[in-house]
């Protein structure tokens, strides 16, 4: 008899035994790759993860049916997610990382945001913290976002159970994450492409390829939207739903933390 697969309780970057050494080698491996991590990101997915960005915020739209409504982006990484919302809703963004390289990158991409040639948005803040760990009071936020970073927490129950408790009751999390597609010929083509193209290219722009072989890896390793969903089901949440975009390899889960 084959040995069942250990179940997955958080990410495991090679070498990697334990939840701080998890963390440790994800903040290094994105500190390494901060200078590149945009191009690569726009290059290696043919500019598909603006558009997901875009589809995300514009879900979201009833939240900000309120005009104070205020927003965590976990794992904001240089602030894609965190900026959609701002120029979207003007909303009252904090964006949060434990990568500090990530978050230079992300403070000047956002004061580009208020040019004299631009209209005035609300500022972003930015905090360096641990996404399992946040500085933040219960009840704060009234919606939670993390664009691909939630698969790179150390454990997954222990982040979602640190979103809830920073969500006020009724509050919305949206987790936007890769996903394995289903088996076929477009499924085969997207895990050779993620699997054999994607690390030579990543890894010969960035200087890193250990890093660009580690997201296909994190990717395979990680929840199938089902099983998200469940999980985020056992731990409280309400109105757990999921749609998947491109052919399966994107998800976007959506869930309220209860009255």
């Amino acid at each position: 008899m084959t040995e069942a697969a250990a179940p997955v309780k958080g990410t495991r970057p090679e070498g990697a035994v334990t939840e701080a050494d998890a963390s440790s080698k994800i903040r290094e491996m994105f500190t390494q790759i901060a200078p590149r991590y945009d191009l690569l990101n726009h290059l290696l997915s043919l500019q598909l993860d603006r558009l997901w960005r875009s589809h995300t915020a514009k879900l979201l739209r009833p939240v900000f049916l309120n005009r104070e409504t205020r927003v965590l982006d976990l794992c904001c990484g240089t602030g894609d997610m965190a900026i959609a919302l701002n120029r979207r809703y003007c909303a009252r963004v904090v964006g949060v990382d434990f990568a500090h390289s990530m978050l230079v990158r992300a403070r000047k991409k956002s004061a580009r945001l208020h040019s004299p040639d631009l209209v005035q948005l609300r500022p972003i803040t930015y905090v360096e913290a641990n996404a399992l760990c946040l500085p933040f009071t219960d009840s704060t936020f009234d919606l939670v976002t993390t664009a691909f970073g939630f698969r790179n927490l150390a454990n997954y129950e222990a982040g979602l159970r640190e979103i809830q408790r920073v969500l006020k009751p009724g509050g919305t999390i949206a987790i936007l994450e890769f996903t394995e597609p289903p088996e076929g010929l477009l499924g085969d083509f997207y895990r050779w492409y993620f699997c054999k193209v994607l690390p030579k290219i990543g890894g010969l722009i960035s200087g890193d390829q250990a890093a660009y072989k580690y997201l296909p890896k994190s990717v395979a390793r990680f929840f199938r939207p089902p099983e998200l969903a469940a999980l985020m089901d056992a731990v409280g949440y309400k109105s757990v739903d999921y749609r998947a975009w491109t052919l399966g390899t994107v998800a976007l889960h959506t869930a309220v933390r209860p009255g």
